[in-house]
């Protein structure tokens, strides 16, 4: 099975081909600066033509479907339907906490996936890693130090984008020896997507929609809003 997976959940637009016999066939990573729909496109149309593949080629998309950036989850879920619309390939979702804590190798333990929320919120979930990885709490948000405060006595590894943001209030509230996964290793790759996707069931290209654990910032001031004038 070839796998076209798709991430644009946080600042980087990642996109790969993997095959679930031969393993990773290409992939493409870019820090976005302004808006992932001015880039998406061209790295899939790129990672084509690179490769010497075509849509027809994939058996099956993924996409992250958030946390994380609300614009972006949009506009990567947006596209991923596009390109199934008409083609008869099947869709994936798949969750970005999970990605990150996926990527993770040589660690067994407890992991946290953190993605940043801005003003030192996070979007973060739990997992315990020994033979397999396994999730062990909700898909949450909430102040960063306020988890921390539940997780001292604990050892964990912390991974993600917002692991790189708030490393400094990590290591006030669990010490200078915190574990936390380098910002190079903290990148969301597109291609663990795909490997998550070959063994997940499809899901339905017209109910599939994007996961953001909380209302977007727009979507609260609307809520106070309309509670203000009833």
């Amino acid at each position: 099975m070839l796998v076209l997976a798709i991430d644009t959940a946080t600042k980087i637009g990642s996109v790969a081909l993997y095959d679930d016999k031969i393993g990773v066939i290409g992939e493409l990573n870019i820090y976005v600066k302004i808006n992932h729909s001015a880039v998406i496109m061209s790295m899939i149309d790129n990672l084509f033509k690179m490769t010497k593949l075509t849509i027809n080629d994939v058996d099956r998309i993924a996409i992250t479907v958030g946390p994380g950036s609300f614009t972006g989850i949009r506009i990567g879920v947006a596209v991923a339907k596009g390109l199934c619309y008409g083609t008869e390939k099947s869709i994936v979702g798949i969750n970005e906490l999970d990605l990150l804590a996926n990527n993770i190798e040589g660690f067994q333990g407890e992991i946290v996936s953190l993605i940043d929320a801005r003003k030192e919120r996070v979007y973060y979930s739990i997992y315990e890693k020994n033979s397999e990885l396994k999730r062990v709490s909700d898909y949450k948000d909430g102040e960063i130090r306020e988890l921390l405060e539940n997780l001292k006595g604990k050892t964990p590894i912390f991974c993600g984008d917002g692991a790189i943001a708030y490393e400094s209030i990590i290591k006030e509230i669990l010490g200078e020896d915190a574990k936390i996964v380098t910002r190079a290793n903290s990148i969301p790759r597109a291609v663990i997507a795909g490997q998550l996707s070959i063994t997940r069931t499809e899901d339905n290209l017209y109910t599939l929609e994007p996961f953001y654990v909380n209302k977007s910032q727009a979507e609260r001031e609307r809520e106070e809003r309309l509670s203000k004038n009833c």
